[in-house]
């Protein structure tokens, strides 16, 4: 482009979705509006009325920093400090990971359980074991007024981030949070419900995922083992010493270890009814098992 007043926002959206796509993006031109829009202050949706219009000299310089970072492989959540989940927006930073569209099956599994139960209701106990960013508990909490939820982090890192969104969307008097490693913390506590997006990758699987997942999301919330099913079998062994009789536990989980992860569920005598669902590209994606209603052996 000949002169600075060629920028126009929309030859800058365009310029910018090739430049992404050539550097190894899967969704340049949404994210070229989504850096756009933030280096803008305005809404994406803002931008389609505004093409023509001539770009600051303040804003190109920050969406040229924004997009320079994403070329590099930096998350556009990061970037722009927040991701959408369940339509309801989460501060992220590196200290957590980027909610995902395939977490929000367990809140479908959850809501789903609870109305089958007939307990929409009433008051309900809810656990969030690894609660991360505070995505399941603030969701839970903020479309159940009756659930009071415990989320569980052994980063205190992550715990700020949390408390930091369950304020956000005013549901802070409602979550309970509390650090530590899984089960450590919680003594002899008994939920209703237990929900869990816990680590699932394994360690060879780790070296090959994504630049942007591997180099910036937070290794601990990532990588399990060597089996990729080590802390979910510590999740299944612990449930029903923490659940309710007839309560549910419900845990993401990657559809390669689909088999081992039902086989773990399974062996375990105090849980019953175990059963995967699948997501959207009918992979596995959510193993959930209820607690039997006698009392679990010592």
């Amino acid at each position: 482009m000949s002169t600075t007043d060629d920028w126009t926002l929309g030859r800058l959206l365009q310029w910018t979705a090739d430049y992404l796509q050539q550097n190894g993006s899967d969704s340049p031109r949404l994210d070229a509006e989504i850096l756009l829009a933030k280096s803008r202050g305005c809404k994406r949706i803002e931008l389609y009325t505004s093409f023509d219009e001539i770009a600051a000299e303040d804003v190109r310089q920050q969406f040229r920093q924004l997009v320079k970072r994403r070329a590099e492989g930096a998350p556009v959540a990061y970037l722009v400090g927040e991701r959408e989940f369940y339509s309801l927006p989460f501060l992220v930073n590196a200290d957590v990971l980027i909610p995902r569209p395939e977490t929000e099956f367990l809140i479908v599994q959850l809501f789903d359980r609870i109305k089958k139960q007939g307990r929409g209701g009433d008051p309900i106990q809810v656990l969030d074991l690894g609660t991360g960013s505070g995505c399941l508990a603030v969701t839970i909490a903020h479309h159940w007024p009756q659930a009071r939820v415990t989320a569980v982090d052994v980063s205190p890192a992550a715990l700020a981030v949390a408390r930091s969104n369950a304020q956000r969307h005013q549901v802070l008097d409602r979550i309970e949070f509390l650090e530590s490693d899984l089960w450590q913390g919680l003594e002899k506590r008994k939920f209703d419900y237990i929900v869990s997006n816990p680590p699932y990758v394994t360690d060879d699987e780790y070296i090959g995922l994504d630049r942007e997942v591997a180099a910036y999301e937070p290794k601990l919330a990532l990588v399990a083992g060597p089996l990729g099913t080590e802390i979910l079998s510590q999740i299944a062994q612990q449930a029903p010493n923490h659940l309710h009789g007839n309560g549910w536990v419900f845990c993401e989980i990657s559809p390669m270890i689909r088999d081992a992860t039902v086989a773990i569920f399974k062996g375990v005598s105090g849980l019953t009814d175990v059963d995967v669902t699948k997501d959207l590209e009918l992979r596995a994606r959510i193993v959930g098992a209820r607690r039997c209603a006698e009392e679990p052996p010592a």
